[in-house]
């Protein structure tokens, strides 16, 4: 009977053992991707911008977030949902009718090349972007680091709330005169290859 139990007990150890080593192995594979905003304008896309930073995002295995509406952010997510065998997801922040108590999405949002849409009952945008009512507090607090293009008031607020957060922030301008009101505290760049390098190098776990 001891050998018996002498046995059993080895069995189970063996048995335990190996289940613990599958569920490491199966954690060590679970990888938490920064995740790349970029905000701008709702109704000009900017595609001498828009697609190449999209397409850069996705080659790099980041995610992407946008504000799921038109213009700047479907530009870019479809630029990112249109690279092959990407790992990352195209992921939007919903904005809702604010005159609805049911809180559905405003009407064209997300758009069709958003994978993974975050439907909120947060309806404030534009010039009152900075609002606990706006979702761009979730659009910035959930950025890894924020990428900003040509955009009106709310992508200003989206500026700002960046500064307050202390969201690593970067500005793709032709000019800084395309984001007026821009905060000094954002720096901006022409280029892909500068804006690149300041994603890259705040890339944190976050």
């Amino acid at each position: 009977m001891v050998r018996s139990h002498a046995s059993s007990f080895g069995v189970d150890y063996i048995l335990a053992t190996i289940v613990l080593v599958s569920i490491l192995k199966l954690l060590s594979k679970v990888t938490r991707r920064p995740i790349i905003g970029v905000m701008g304008s709702h109704d000009k896309s900017y595609e001498d911008r828009t697609v190449e930073l999209g397409r850069w995002i996705a080659e790099r295995g980041y995610h992407l977030l946008t504000g799921a509406g038109g213009g700047v952010m479907m530009s870019v997510s479809k630029a990112f949902a249109e690279v092959p065998d990407r790992h990352g997801l195209v992921v939007g922040v919903v904005p809702a009718m604010s005159d609805d108590p049911r809180h559905p999405p405003v009407p064209g949002y997300p758009n069709p090349w958003i994978e993974l849409p975050i439907y909120t009952h947060l309806a404030v945008g534009g010039r009152h972007g900075e609002e606990l009512t706006s979702r761009n507090h979730v659009n910035i607090l959930t950025s890894t680091v924020v990428v900003l293009l040509p955009g009106a008031e709310g992508t200003v607020s989206e500026a700002k709330l960046a500064v307050r957060y202390a969201t690593p922030c970067v500005a793709f301008l032709a000019s800084r005169t395309e984001i007026l009101a821009l905060p000094d505290e954002v720096p901006s760049a022409s280029g892909l290859a500068a804006v690149a390098a300041f994603v890259t190098a705040n890339i944190v776990d976050h």
